[in-house]
């Protein structure tokens, strides 16, 4: 005898595209259905607006609380306000928000705020994009490449 089909209300959380992100108002912790954020998610704590179709920041706080859960793929960039290339990638890392908000998270952490987490992952060498899948590394870019590298790089996850 078959089993029945599960009903679509029987999904599980990973079968859904979800992010746990910090609010940027208060820093609460977050979980969002990124297939609704036409909806404007809003904290859940503060019920300010949390908008994913930009970099979001996170520290060494939050840092893996978003990365593992988080069922899209999350993209970090490594960087520090003093960085001239940082400062070139992050319109590029803009509209790659934009464009693929509901598809991949996109956040930054500021390595001279936030030194842990740099140190863990290694980075010498700033910007650096590191993609991760359910908290798992799958693809990391040292420096500042223009957009065409940026884009086969986001493939590649």
């Amino acid at each position: 005898m078959n089993a029945p089909a599960p009903s679509p209300s029987a999904t599980t959380m990973s079968d859904k595209k979800t992010a746990t992100v910090a609010c940027p108002f208060c820093d609460t912790l977050n979980r969002v259905d990124m297939t609704r954020i036409g909806r404007h998610p809003k904290c859940g704590h503060c019920g300010k607006p949390i908008l994913l179709d930009r970099p979001l920041a996170i520290s060494d706080a939050t840092f893996d609380q978003v990365t593992t859960g988080t069922t899209v793929p999350v993209v970090v960039d490594f960087y520090a306000d003093w960085c001239g290339p940082c400062k070139i990638m992050a319109p590029l890392l803009d509209d790659v928000a934009h464009r693929r908000a509901g598809e991949m998270l996109v956040v930054k952490l500021d390595t001279d705020k936030n030194p842990v987490t740099g140190q863990r992952f290694g980075i010498k060498g700033i910007p650096t994009l590191i993609a991760f899948r359910k908290g798992q590394e799958v693809g990391r870019r040292v420096g500042a490449v223009p957009s065409s590298e940026l884009e086969a790089f986001l493939e590649t996850i």
